[in-house]
């Protein structure tokens, strides 16, 4: 309970780059919701895609400004078959101009050949595409494995930033700058650890772009608090 009452009398919101989250028209400004899009492939993590998109599906509940969720794929529309098994169908092609956080999950780090994180940094179409994403209030957030796609997409090059623990050396191989934290966040680029720091990584984001009110409803609806070390600038 303390931990509630501190996170709704938090107003310290370090390292935060608000999304631009109005629209003008005419004389009016209406606000938009938060719009996230989670990234799928063939070989993605369950607990990856699904942790992250179940937290800002639900923070739409407790936020007044609410949040658009939607799974994307770079290929465009199709089903994605994912680590164990399990098949999604992706309704929404790329369209990073339309969101405010991209997450990007990880899944397959030990399969070099196979579907995974490794055949689509060989294929490069979602680094280069992850790549060319960067723009004003866009922030791009990964977990597990994932950091390694930014890495390959050079976003985290000379950047604080975290992975699973398992994928460490392959991280700093790309240039990252590894912090021993939960959830790092260097402002338009969020990264987490091993799989269910997705939630973390979520809550945190939550916080930061909808505020404490709304992360601290959405622990106590989930029954699940936030936990580990966040690492922020400053």
């Amino acid at each position: 309970m303390e931990r509630r009452t501190f996170l709704r009398g938090s107003a310290a919101m370090a390292a935060a780059i608000p999304a631009e989250a109005s629209a003008t028209t005419g004389a009016s400004t209406v606000r938009r919701p938060l719009r996230v899009q989670v990234v799928l492939f063939d070989g993605v993590e369950e607990q990856d895609f699904a942790g992250p998109y179940e937290v800002f599906s639900a923070a739409g509940m407790h936020a007044k400004r609410g949040t658009e969720v939607s799974y994307v794929r770079v290929d465009g529309p199709g089903v994605v078959r994912a680590a164990y098994g399990t098949k999604v169908e992706v309704e929404r092609g790329w369209s990073p101009q339309d969101a405010d956080i991209i997450v990007v999950p990880g899944g397959g780090y030990r399969r070099r050949k196979g579907p995974g994180i490794w055949a689509e940094i060989d294929r490069k179409v979602l680094p280069d595409a992850l790549a060319a994403a960067p723009r004003k209030g866009l922030t791009l957030a990964s977990l597990c494995t994932g950091t390694l796609l930014l890495g390959a997409a050079g976003l985290v090059r000379g950047r604080p930033c975290t992975t699973h623990h398992g994928a460490t050396d392959t991280l700093a191989q790309q240039g990252g700058v590894l912090k021993k934290a939960r959830v790092v966040d260097d402002g338009d680029v969020v990264t987490s650890g091993g799989i269910t720091s997705g939630l973390d990584l979520a809550l945190w984001l939550v916080k930061r772009e909808l505020g404490s009110d709304a992360a601290a409803g959405l622990e106590e609806m989930l029954e699940y608090e936030a936990r580990g070390v966040v690492w922020t600038r400053g």
